[in-house]
């Protein structure tokens, strides 16, 4: 097993990784592994058609019929010529 020390941490921050581990019911050293485990199995977030169904699920629940539509203006035209 490998294993890593890290400098400069926060007196706040130990504090509550103290508090935090005390209430799982383990070391200090067992509830870092525990979120660093969990913090490196995360996948990665989506990206491409994932990210078209995460903005569908997010609006899925509105009544997008019911809300106003602006009215239209005519495009506006580019002259070529110049």
């Amino acid at each position: 097993m490998a294993s890593i020390t890290i400098r400069n941490l926060d007196e706040q921050f130990k504090t509550q990784l103290r508090v935090l581990a005390a209430n799982m019911g383990v070391s200090m050293e067992q509830a870092a592994r525990d979120i660093l485990r969990r913090a490196v199995q995360t996948p990665p977030p989506p990206t491409g058609l994932n990210f078209a169904l995460r903005i569908n699920q997010r609006f899925a629940g509105m009544q997008v019929d019911a809300l106003p539509v602006p009215p239209r203006r005519p495009a506006r035209l580019i002259d070529l010529a110049e």
